[in-house]
């Protein structure tokens, strides 16, 4: 037993090493005074961070990343709490066809989803690639985790409660805007923080329907090809790692609190 202990151990540690030592190399090679990406390292230095607080380029697309992680943050979030509502409250015919079909874009492969949505863009809508069609594209497939951060925030809610105010006399607005929102209020939280942070990330969508409008991720994609480039994009995705580490954390915050604020039993979460 005891070395089976051991095997699972190092096992567990091989594993978190394979997963983790990229990203720890990251900030390392970002603070490296060296153009070349290798070891021995030359000294400690700011200026990939910089050169990267003064390139016009990265700016733009910064700022359309943080365009398009905002608006499919919000519009992924505002048809996830419908979608979590109607599933989680009511029975209705086709209601697992449905979901299912919503849900569908947490299986399917995004260079399929990115392929076909621009094939159809094209031929309704012509060459209008841009932000609008990566929001659309990237609201497809956030609606999904959306979905499932509200779907158990409603299963944890006390039935109870939303029938005591209509006994009281409150109507099905009224109710859900005074009792049932302030209690998913974390989960909704949760679901706009995660939405925001797959959005930002997310770069085959983005890639294919873009057109001239690169957002963050097209943009690393597109400087790699650029060895004196290496070091500025090093310090562009520590950035972005800490970003994305520090909204995972929050969204995770707020999910657990949702779960203990409706009495409901935490099933696992992110972290």
């Amino acid at each position: 037993m005891k070395s089976n202990g051991n095997g699972l151990r190092l096992y567990a540690i091989l594993y978190l090493a394979f997963l983790y030592a990229p990203i720890i190399l990251l900030p390392l090679f970002a603070f490296n005074d060296g153009t070349i990406i290798a070891f021995p390292l030359k000294g400690f230095s700011t200026k990939w961070f910089e050169a990267m607080a003064e390139d016009g380029v990265l700016k733009g697309a910064v700022i359309n990343s943080l365009i398009v992680g905002s608006c499919t943050a919000i519009l992924s979030t505002t048809l996830a709490l419908l979608a979590a509502r109607a599933s989680t409250r009511f029975e209705f015919k086709g209601k697992g066809g449905i979901m299912g079909l919503i849900m569908m874009p947490l299986i399917l492969p995004e260079i399929v989803m990115a392929m076909a949505i621009l094939v159809v863009i094209l031929q309704v809508f012509g060459d209008v690639l841009g932000l609008p069609t990566i929001i659309l594209g990237h609201t497809l497939i956030c609606t999904p985790f959306a979905i499932a951060i509200l779907s158990a925030a409603f299963q944890s809610l006390d039935k109870s409660l939303e029938e005591a105010a209509y006994d009281l006399g409150e109507n099905k607005w009224s109710t859900f805007r005074l009792i049932i929102l302030p209690l998913v209020l974390p989960g909704i939280i949760s679901a706009l923080l995660i939405s925001f942070t797959i959005s930002m990330d997310e770069f085959i969508l983005a890639n294919f329907l873009g057109g001239t409008e690169p957002t963050l991720p097209v943009y690393i994609y597109s400087q790699l090809r650029f060895p004196k480039a290496i070091p500025v994009i090093m310090a562009v995705a520590t950035c972005l790692v800490a970003v994305s580490i520090s909204l995972l954390i929050i969204a995770e915050y707020f999910r657990r609190r949702g779960v203990a604020k409706t009495g409901g039993k935490d099933s696992g979460g992110f972290l």
